[in-house]
């Protein structure tokens, strides 16, 4: 019996810190603040992704470094973060 490989994708949300709002543990970023792939305006992040990949200033975080939903991420004391830091979200999606 052949091996069928699941589907699987990615899905990319950039921003910098400054599009973030809240303080300490309450620091997010909302998807809406967000740009997809094609460079347009997000509305949502994907509901059920496999798994997340956060980049701040290009480095990988570990996987305590925050939190998703649909609607937004939260990255704990990230309003210490320079204004201008570009912060990535990849999604894998399947």
């Amino acid at each position: 019996m052949p091996i069928t490989k699941p589907f699987m994708a990615s899905r990319r949300f950039s921003a910098t810190a400054a599009n973030g709002t809240g303080v300490g543990v309450a620091f997010n970023i909302l998807a809406t603040a967000t740009t997809n792939d094609t460079g347009t305006p997000a509305t949502a992040f994907p509901a059920a992704p496999a798994y997340y990949n956060l980049y701040i200033n290009g480095q990988i975080q570990s996987a305590d470094t925050s939190t998703v939903t649909t609607t937004a991420i939260t990255i704990p004391n990230g309003d210490a973060l320079d204004p201008g830091t570009p912060i990535v979200i990849e999604f894998v999606v399947n």
